[in-house]
């Protein structure tokens, strides 16, 4: 088919059938987005929106359209998603697209390879983890392609692979192109990549301004269901099953209306300013005897264990170098903090708890603190026995490190930090009136795991468990001490 060629849609056995003249066409792009996908000339484009709108057929022929024209085995594309799994749909609809557009097209089932008569070669590969990028350092793919970019948890991946979208063949399109639905733990990072607006702020614009920065121009083109005419007459209750499917209010938006203003991707990175929640260093005794101090602990020995002391004001301010701490009652901070790990992601120290109780009472004489410092919450494991009458909890308490057992709430803990972080931002129409959470300077391992804590796939209300979420636990150990119980709307 001619680019610009009119295309008629009539009802036929086969169900909406395009036609060029009187000419039945194999498939043709519907009007609309998929169009603008498929032509659109810049770099690095978006293809996001509601499902259903045809965005996985257009990735693809956004590659097969170069396919004949010259290029020859020098035209090769590779198409990601994070698991091999995750490829059987796209899979499947390359078959089914490929069999009428290109008959001749060899598919390996093995190597997940199509070859085309010409030469060119389009690769479905799995990229789960940003250290994958080395499996492909030094390839050179004029196409690189991901499928529902919102599946990745960050963009270090993504943003490795811009480096082998390269070849040495004068006149060779190079481009870089993914779908992406707003629900997904990577809505955060993908929203911010290409400035995503809310649904009322596209005024029905299609495609979004171009991006230029030094990643390269992109862009993102919006598409919607009701573009697809020929599903919704296939399948005329499409979005009654959408409705029925979705797992939450926020899913239903992302599939149902493409609402990048949902809350998906980061547990965190979407509320945190390090400007705000990260405060100077301020000297211990300057805490007004007023201020509960105390502790919170998540234990671990081949895993990280981690420790963090807290300030809690009761209203009374702080005053250090200019600054003011403490304005509300019920502010938060974390003064300090022991990481047991071994510098390496997740990996523990295989401490005994005698020793770190040690740790922790020595770290407290050292800060001058030792005896004001009350017992705080534990993971309730500590308080198990390990052999008959001992148990982590009895070790330590032999050193008078004590801990209370932890509301282990993991979905109310979630919810009421992200609802303290919201609370420390400050106040457009004035002072904050309610309490915020905070951590000093030197809480170096707060500041590196807080705002990257990714969510769960298939439930984006908890953290993901594979994830290094011990220091993260512990916080929630400490702000479920309260066990003040919150609705999503609070924050």
């Amino acid at each position: 088919m001619k680019p610009g060629a009119k295309v008629d849609w009539k009802i036929t056995d086969k169900g909406l059938t395009p036609f060029v003249g009187k000419r039945e066409m194999a498939w043709a792009p519907q009007a609309g987005s998929q169009i603008e996908f498929i032509s659109c000339p810049v770099f690095e484009v978006l293809y996001e929106g509601t499902r259903g709108p045809g965005k996985t057929i257009a990735l693809l022929v956004a590659f097969y359209q170069y396919c004949g024209k010259g290029f020859r085995h020098e035209w090769k594309g590779i198409i990601f998603r994070r698991t091999y799994p995750e490829l059987r749909d796209i899979i499947d609809k390359s078959r089914a697209l490929f069999s009428v557009l290109c008959p001749q097209a060899k598919y390996n089932a093995t190597e997940h390879i199509w070859t085309f008569p010409d030469g060119e070669k389009l690769i479905f590969a799995h990229f789960k983890e940003p250290s994958d990028y080395y499996k492909y350092h030094g390839h050179a793919y004029p196409f690189i392609g991901w499928e529902e970019l919102c599946s990745w948890p960050t963009d270090l991946g993504f943003k490795r692979m811009i480096s082998c979208c390269r070849s040495t063949r004068v006149g060779m399109p190079r481009m870089i192109r993914a779908t992406a639905n707003p629900y997904g733990v990577g809505h955060n990072w993908v929203k911010a990549r290409y400035k995503l607006p809310i649904i009322n702020e596209r005024n029905g614009h299609m495609i979004g301004k171009v991006i230029r920065d030094e990643d390269g121009d992109r862009v993102s083109i919006h598409g919607e269901l009701r573009e697809n005419k020929v599903l919704l007459h296939a399948q005329p209750n499409y979005v009654k099953l959408l409705r029925a499917s979705a797992s939450c209010e926020a899913e239903l938006k992302a599939w149902l209306y493409g609402d990048w203003n949902i809350v998906a991707g980061g547990m965190f990175d979407d509320l945190w300013d390090n400007l705000i929640h990260v405060v100077p260093n301020f000297p211990f005794e300057l805490i007004p005897p007023g201020w509960r101090l105390d502790r919170s602990f998540d234990w671990g020995q081949s895993k990280p264990f981690s420790v963090g002391w807290w300030a809690e004001s009761n209203g009374e301010e702080i005053e250090w170098r200019g600054r003011k701490y403490g304005m509300v009652r019920g502010d938060l901070y974390r003064i300090a903090e022991w990481y047991g790990w071994s510098g390496k992601a997740n990996e523990g120290v295989n401490m005994l708890s005698v020793d770190m109780a040690a740790g922790i009472r020595q770290r407290e004489i050292d800060w001058q603190i030792h005896g004001r410092v009350r017992s705080g919450p534990a993971d309730t494991s500590i308080f198990d026995d390990f052999e008959p009458g001992k148990s982590v909890a009895g070790d330590m308490a032999k050193h008078n490190i004590y801990w209370e057992k932890a509301d282990k709430a993991r979905k109310q803990g979630w919810l009421q930090i992200r609802k303290l972080m919201k609370q420390a931002l400050p106040n457009p129409d004035g002072p904050r009136e309610d309490p915020g959470i905070f951590a000093l300077e030197q809480c170096e391992q707060y500041q590196r795991l807080m705002p990257v804590m990714s969510r769960k796939d298939r439930d984006l209300d908890d953290i993901d468990t594979d994830s290094e979420d011990h220091l993260p636990d512990e916080v929630r150990y400490r702000v479920r001490r309260q066990n003040r119980t919150i609705q999503q709307g609070d924050w």
